[in-house]
């Protein structure tokens, strides 16, 4: 799927959390893939198109980021947005999903598992925020200047200079030189539509609120019977990979499955959907 597939694919939710962008691939059982931070549902479109014979693959815009429309000033902590996907799939009749996401994704993710248990056939989580194990002095920073409205400003500019973008984004990506300018344009562009598009996104700054939200759903985790894998990119450097790992592994109920990624960076999804799309197919193979 390239980028001109992905915006004509697009449809849109309506929900009381505003209008939800949405791309939809395949047929079959649903699958609901949640994106990174400063992504959107883009991240996903080699897993979908190879999906799609067996799923019916939902990619979804978390608020403040992609081509979702919310209103200034709606609240997108983790748990607003996962009130938001399970309001998208009321929207669209889909009753459960098998739940995948990465970074910010998994946080949210996380909140929605714990929410809403009934609706979730299967988790996977890859690198994500976790318990009170962040965040780490880098995400610190970013949050920093998240907060002050310089990150914003920072994405209007990587949506169309390749080569900061690339810079600012060598600590996420294991091939950062790969990233091309139409896929920047597709993650960057709505940061260039208003100084309000911009503003909106400053909600994702509220680190400490967000993780007060995901130690508050422990509990809850600890009982789930989802079956769950976790799959870790080794070399990341935005999460503690050891520690994050360990306490998923102690407390995620239904946890079938952990591995560990040798070299892969905090967005090793998207660099290595092949191996994503195959691990995937034999967890969802072993549950049926």
């Amino acid at each position: 799927m390239n980028a001109v597939e992905f915006h004509s694919s697009r449809n849109f939710a309506q929900t009381q959390f505003g209008r939800i962008a949405c791309v939809e691939r395949g047929s079959g059982p649903v699958a609901l893939f949640v994106h990174a931070l400063p992504l959107c549902g883009y991240q996903w479109r080699w897993a979908l198109d190879e999906l799609a014979p067996m799923r019916t693959c939902l990619a979804p815009d978390l608020m403040g980021l992609g081509y979702s429309e919310v209103r200034p000033g709606q609240d997108i902590s983790f748990e607003s947005q996962a009130k938001m996907l399970a309001a998208v799939l009321d929207a669209r009749s889909i009753d459960r999903v098998d739940l995948v996401a990465n970074d910010t994704g998994g946080g949210v993710s996380q909140i929605f598992a714990a929410m809403f248990p009934e609706r979730v056939r299967s988790l996977t989580l890859t690198n994500c925020e976790v318990s009170d194990l962040w965040p780490n002095q880098m995400l610190q920073q970013f949050y920093g200047a998240l907060k002050a409205g310089l990150v914003g400003e920072s994405f209007k500019v990587m949506a169309t200079d390749l080569a900061a973008a690339q810079a600012q984004l060598a600590s996420v990506y294991e091939h950062p030189d790969h990233l091309t300018a139409e896929t920047l344009g597709v993650y960057f562009g709505p940061f260039t539509d208003s100084a309000e598009r911009r503003d909106l996104v400053r909600g994702f700054a509220e680190a400490e609120r967000n993780r007060d939200q995901i130690v508050a759903i422990a509990p809850r985790l600890r009982v789930s019977k989802i079956p769950a894998q976790v799959l870790w990119g080794e070399a990341d450097t935005a999460f503690d990979g050891p520690a994050s790992v360990e306490w998923l592994s102690a407390n995620l109920g239904g946890l079938r499955k952990v591995i560990t990624v040798p070299r892969a960076k905090l967005f090793w999804p998207e660099e290595h959907p092949r191996l994503l799309t195959v691990l995937l197919k034999e967890f969802w193979s072993s549950l049926s």
